[in-house]
């Protein structure tokens, strides 16, 4: 645990699986909270999700459940349920991401506790929110993606619809839910927190979703990973590798079309401004890629960068590990004293006068004692 980090003195059971409830557990114990997960006795089950281990580390655990402290309670138990309630009188905050009927089934909400803590808050991590007649569908990364129209809006119009590279969803709740839970602590009143998987989702297309609303627009795929508005501001196949350059105003629009040597692009009504351009896409796309697979891709990042311009070379999960920014920003940390080849990536939150530790991942049930001194009866 991160003894003297900005959270250090709270105290947040955790009692979730895989990763919404977990990530979100984990953003708070980087930052200094006493994170303790509580465990069905078979274990979280991204303790074997993964094929890859370090010792008796789940790699996928690992990436997620960093400085917190596990204990296993059947909580469908009378016994269990009374080491919960223990634990809540002396926590600040649960945070949960079972589905509805398993919340209330096991006592998870903040009805069900506030007798042991009246200012307990507690977060329900679902996906769809704990009431209404969607509560119990059920509800993946996966499956958010496809209905909110993410997926719909992602990848080629020529190709089938497609999901982001990573667990957006997931991660993106868990975010807002340790927002909501952090949010009631500074307010110092117990509480029932609702975030649902499907209100994060519909919440980050703002501004495509206020532009469906507001204007009935039809928001489409576009090629190339287009934006909608930009123009250019998209990816572009050069003479090796893919190049992506972000145009936002037209004092740029200048500084690229001189660097190019194109001047006629400074008077031409089709490329001239950022209006012309957003009217004649086609024609203004197809005249930058014809320019842009004259060199690599690296070599317009070299051309491009220095002149302001916001450009970058399409690369990899490896590149960016590697990277000089991932290396200056020490984002790539080891686990533990280093005595296991257990890595993973730094929190993404700095503070001054705080240096956060990366501790092991907790083994099952590896702080029973611990939490029993102050727990058990």
């Amino acid at each position: 645990m991160n003894a003297g980090g900005p959270l250090a003195g709270i105290r947040v059971i955790e009692v979730g699986h895989m990763l919404a409830g977990p990530y979100c557990g984990l953003m708070l114990a980087d930052m200094g909270a006493e994170v303790i997960k509580v465990e069905t006795p078979d274990g979280d089950i991204a303790r074997s999700v993964s094929p890859h281990f370090v010792g008796p580390h789940n790699a996928y655990f690992a990436s997620l459940n960093r400085n917190k402290k596990s204990v296993v309670l059947d909580l469908a138990r009378p016994e269990g349920q009374h080491i919960l309630h223990r634990m809540a009188a002396q926590a600040h905050a649960l945070v949960t991401n079972l589905r509805p009927s398993a919340i209330r089934k096991l006592g998870l909400t903040y009805e069900a506790l506030k007798p042991a803590n009246d200012r307990l808050v507690c977060v329900a991590l679902t996906g769809y929110g704990l009431e209404g007649k969607y509560a119990e569908s059920p509800a993946y990364d996966y499956v958010i993606q496809a209905m909110t129209g993410v997926m719909a809006l992602t990848g080629d119009p020529s190709g089938p619809p497609t999901k982001a590279g990573y667990s957006a969803v997931d991660n993106s709740a868990g975010l807002v839910a340790a927002l909501g839970l952090l949010a009631k602590i500074i307010e110092g009143r117990g509480g029932q927190v609702d975030v649902s998987m499907y209100d994060v989702m519909l919440s980050q297309l703002n501004y495509l979703a206020g532009a469906n609303l507001n204007a009935g627009e039809h928001i489409e795929r576009l090629p190339n990973s287009s934006h909608p508005y930009m123009v250019p501001a998209q990816i572009f196949p050069t003479g090796n590798g893919w190049l992506t350059l972000f145009i936002t105003h037209d004092k740029f629009w200048k500084t690229f079309s001189d660097e190019v040597a194109r001047a006629e692009w400074l008077t031409d009504e089709r490329f001239a401004t950022m209006a012309g351009r957003r009217q004649h896409r086609d024609v203004v796309l197809a005249a930058i890629t014809q320019v842009l697979s004259r060199a690599s891709a690296a070599e317009w990042v070299r051309r491009l960068a220095p002149l302001g311009l916001v450009v970058a070379e399409v690369g990899t999960l490896d590149e960016a590990l590697a990277s000089p920014i991932a290396t200056e920003r020490g984002l790539v940390v080891a686990l533990g004293d280093g005595d296991l080849p257990l890595r993973a990536i730094a929190s993404p939150v700095r503070f001054s006068g705080f240096e956060p530790s990366y501790d092991l991942p907790p083994l099952l049930d590896q702080h029973r004692d611990e939490v029993m001194a102050w727990a058990a009866p």
